[in-house]
């Protein structure tokens, strides 16, 4: 009994000093109603440490709400414009990792791991879900990951894991393909 006792009371002590996680959505639905926001107007925080069946929930709501946004948006499967193409345009900032004539890589506003960044194509050219890729795109979708797996391999050299969402149930919550980079620590498994 005082070894259960002991094990709750670590438990409770460790979960009490963990930094309380945050997370990150982009407004999944046309840029059109918020052409003077900043990009903080697109951030919500969580001040418990508890929050992580919210954040969860969160992220899944935003992600079926930006699968209607984008189903209802246009005929063309083009979509809407996101926030990335604000952060292309330069018009809103970010912290550059990489850029070429083909892709862009930029850390996550809200990192989900101590190195968290995204690599997008900079031309988005319908491809706004893997799950929309065309067979002209295959070699586009070969360079993302190269560029993914080198700026890994430097920021992370122990290993690093690439998510990408796909569609409602994948948790898409930015129609413009993107790949998450994540490492600087150890990952668990199952991921999802």
């Amino acid at each position: 009994m005082q070894s259960l006792f002991r094990r709750l009371t670590l438990t409770a002590s460790l979960l009490q000093s963990r930094q309380p996680l945050t997370s990150a959505a982009f407004v999944p639905f046309s840029l059109q109603r918020f052409q003077n926001s900043t990009p903080s107007s697109f951030l919500h925080h969580s001040s418990s440490s508890n929050s992580n069946d919210k954040n969860m929930s969160d992220e899944v709501a935003k992600a079926k709400e930006a699968a209607k946004q984008f189903d209802l948006s246009s005929n063309d499967g083009a979509g809407p414009d996101t926030i990335f193409d604000k952060l292309l345009s330069g018009e809103w900032p970010t912290e550059k990792v990489y850029e070429d004539d083909r892709a862009f890589a930029f850390r996550d506003v809200s990192p989900q791991a101590p190195i968290h960044f995204l690599v997008i194509p900079k031309n988005r050219d319908g491809l706004v879900s893997l799950s929309k890729a065309r067979e002209d795109q295959k070699e586009l979708l070969g360079h993302l990951m190269y560029v993914a797996q080198e700026v890994g391999k430097k920021e992370c050299p122990k290993g690093f894991r690439i998510v990408i969402n796909d569609g409602e149930e994948g948790a898409q919550s930015v129609f413009h393909l993107h790949l998450h980079v994540l490492g600087g620590r150890q990952m668990g498994w199952p991921p999802g």
